[in-house]
């Protein structure tokens, strides 16, 4: 069954919308994981190189426990070295909601049952109709 002419304008608008918020998307997931730094992959590898050290001397004196030790420095310096920077709070950063953002703040945060439903259904009600019939 063909699609009216309506719905082929809604469908092409819809499609328009999903481009232009999945490039909004991944440009900003893309600022989020940059290369890492060298500063980091020294600082990473250094302490490999003293994972390494530790585990060797652990194996050397029979304590275990050293050795284990050694193995999590080495594990620990190559996330340092792998992972790229965090990015500050200041640029897109999460960020608290306000104290009296929503009616039940008062009551801790906790909502009524079927609140989050009522609202989404409150929220699509009242949505502005932009459709030409």
């Amino acid at each position: 069954m063909p699609l009216s002419e309506q719905e082929q304008r809604l469908l092409e608008e819809m499609e328009r919308s999903l481009y232009h918020n999945d490039a909004d998307y991944v440009a900003g997931a893309a600022g989020s994981h940059g290369k890492p730094t060298y500063a980091r992959i020294v600082a990473g590898v250094l302490v490999g190189v003293l994972g390494i050290a530790t585990l060797i001397a652990g194996v050397a004196l029979h304590l275990p426990i050293v050795g284990v030790v050694g193995f999590v420095l080495m594990f620990v310096g190559v996330l340092i070295a792998l992972t790229p920077p965090r990015r500050t709070l200041g640029s897109r950063g999460p960020q608290a909601p306000a104290a009296d953002a929503t009616p039940d703040a008062a009551s801790g945060g906790k909502a009524a049952g079927g609140s989050f439903f009522q609202n989404l259904g409150e929220r699509w009600d009242n949505q502005p109709d932009d459709r030409e019939e």
